[in-house]
Formats: C-alpha cells, sequence, structure tokens
C-alpha cells in the first residue's frame, strides 16, 4: 500500500474550497432573496422562506464539508510527520 501524502493534502484542500464555495453561494443566495413586508407582517409561509431553510442547509453542509477537509490536512500533516520520524 502506498501513501501519497500530497494527493492527501490535496484532496483536503481541494475539500476545504469546495465547502468555502458551498458556503459562499448560499449565502449569497440568502442575502439576494427577496422579502416584502407584506409577507413578512402576514407570516405567510413562502417559496422565499424555504428557500432561505434550503440555503441555511446548505450553509451548514459547507461547514462540514470544510471541517471535514481540514482534519484531511490535519492527519495527512500527522502522517508524513511520522513517517519523517520513522526514517531519519
Amino acid at each position: 500500500m502506498q501513501i501519497s501524502s500530497p494527493s492527501a493534502f490535496t484532496s483536503g484542500i481541494n475539500t476545504i474550497q469546495s465547502g468555502q464555495r458551498r458556503v459562499d453561494q448560499a449565502a449569497g443566495e440568502i442575502a439576494s432573496a427577496p422579502v416584502t413586508a407584506e409577507r413578512a407582517q402576514a407570516n405567510e409561509p413562502s417559496a422565499a422562506r424555504s428557500d432561505i431553510a434550503d440555503n441555511m442547509v446548505e450553509m451548514r453542509v459547507g461547514q462540514y464539508e470544510a471541517q471535514a477537509g481540514a482534519r484531511v490536512v490535519q492527519t495527512a500533516d500527522k502522517v508524513l510527520g511520522t513517517l519523517i520520524d520513522v526514517t531519519a
């Protein structure tokens, strides 16, 4: 079995970036969602509220994705450190 640290680092960084893009996109969608005073006062369910909820979920998924990528990078770093200690 071959362990390739550079590809593990690359995979982790790509996952972090993907999570960040997901968060950025969802936040942009939330910020641009139309809100009308009449609907807000009447507490009417609307498609916009559903979209906001969906985007909040996407933001959380993006957060977890970025955290997972960070853990991959941390683990690859530890593995590489251990391999260097063993071979030195």
